[in-house]
């Protein structure tokens, strides 16, 4: 049985919200948690709360769906939902899942759903098989054993890898280094930082600490960091 995804419509046309609602309570495994008509208000719940799915239009009125995709420093996996064609090929430069046009048949919307599910169960695999990472420090090609990394520093086009020997300075960018990363494992908790969860010795207001070093938690990130260590003490 699969887990129970959350999911969020985004949307300022009440008829799409009726019928992607709908349609997402007919599949037992999706849980639909709430419902936004702006970017405005997506930002804001996005902040606070941890999400898996977004069902998002383009087409809205002061932050339309893609500006809200490029806004946002990470963001759900995302199903596109709107009456225009034309955005297809850009949107795929944001990770988007699928393409829905308005208006939405329910087998292309389940087509969409496995899609997701999909991808969910690579990302499963893939971290269920990745030990380490290869990247470069000082010309060189490096295994970075991924059960020694403490946290990753933004340091320009370089990243700092503090392990639990010493730190290096690899060739790479920090959106690059995360990309890498399995996401079960380590998360994004500032934009200059990525540290590995069960390497937090512990939490203060706006910061982590690991090994004594206390780092910064941005505060788009906060929401998420409390939900990831709460399913780590389960």
């Amino acid at each position: 049985m699969r887990e129970t995804k959350r999911c969020i419509i985004i949307d300022d046309e009440p008829a799409a919200h009726y019928v992607l609602a709908n349609y997402i309570k007919q599949n037992p495994q999706l849980e639909l948690v709430f419902q936004g008509y702006n970017g405005i208000e997506a930002m804001n719940y996005l902040r606070e709360n941890s999400v898996d799915l977004m069902f998002l239009d383009i087409n809205m009125p002061e932050i339309s769906g893609m500006e809200l995709l490029k806004i946002l420093p990470t963001h759900p996996k995302t199903i596109l939902t709107t009456a225009y064609s034309e955005f297809a090929l850009e949107s795929y430069d944001y990770g988007v899942i699928d393409y829905l046009l308005k208006p939405i048949y329910f087998p292309r919307f389940l087509k969409a759903i496995d899609r997701f599910f999909a991808t969910e169960s690579a990302k499963q695999k893939t971290e269920e098989t990745v030990n380490s990472v290869s990247v470069k420090v000082d010309g060189y090609l490096m295994d970075i054993e991924l059960d020694q990394l403490l946290y990753a520093q933004s340091f320009g086009n370089y990243v700092k890898l503090h392990t639990i020997k010493r730190t290096y300075l690899a060739s790479i960018t920090t959106t690059e280094f995360e990309k890498c990363l399995p996401e079960k494992s380590f998360m994004r908790i500032h934009k200059s930082y990525i540290v590995a969860l069960d390497k937090i010795d512990a939490t203060e207001k706006d910061f982590v600490v690991i090994k004594n070093e206390r780092i910064p938690i941005g505060i788009t990130y906060k929401r998420e960091l409390t939900d990831r260590l709460k399913k780590l003490e389960l």
